[in-house]
């Protein structure tokens, strides 16, 4: 039983799962910093960004008592969710997917180039063609 752990636990995919993990709860805290220091203030220059929980509106029920219906923390919700894929995608896809573009380009690859190789199919295709026609001893 110990042993069959130890092989789970030494497992390359199990290893790598955990520190996806791990650098995954550290890339959290750096994307909520951003947002936090910076997006959060330049809303605060708009919006009244402390009142946003209280929009809404209040409503009468029918034993007399006052519902609120509170479409502001909607609202600071979505908004946060933009500002935090906004600090993502400028902050971290796009400069590595540039990084990547001139990598790839100091090796000397050109995606028109891939484009011209034939597919997994048409190869296949030419190993049949090239069988059927090789004589059989």
């Amino acid at each position: 039983m110990i042993k069959g752990f130890k092989e789970f636990i030494l497992r390359g995919n199990v290893i790598d799962l955990a520190v996806a993990v791990v650098i995954g709860a550290a890339f959290t805290l750096i994307v909520n910093a951003i947002v936090k220091g910076i997006i959060d203030p330049l809303i605060a220059l708009i919006f009244n960004a402390s009142s946003l929980d209280k929009v809404g509106w209040t409503v009468e029920n029918y034993n007399g008592d006052e519902v609120f219906f509170g479409f502001g923390m909607i609202l600071g919700a979505v908004i946060n969710f933009l500002a935090v894929a906004v600090v993502v995608y400028f902050v971290f896809v796009y400069p590595m997917n540039r990084f990547k573009e001139r990598a790839a380009a100091r090796r000397g690859i050109v995606e028109e180039e891939a484009s011209d190789l034939p597919t997994e199919q048409e190869l296949l295709v030419q190993i049949r063609d090239l069988l059927s026609t090789t004589p059989r001893a």
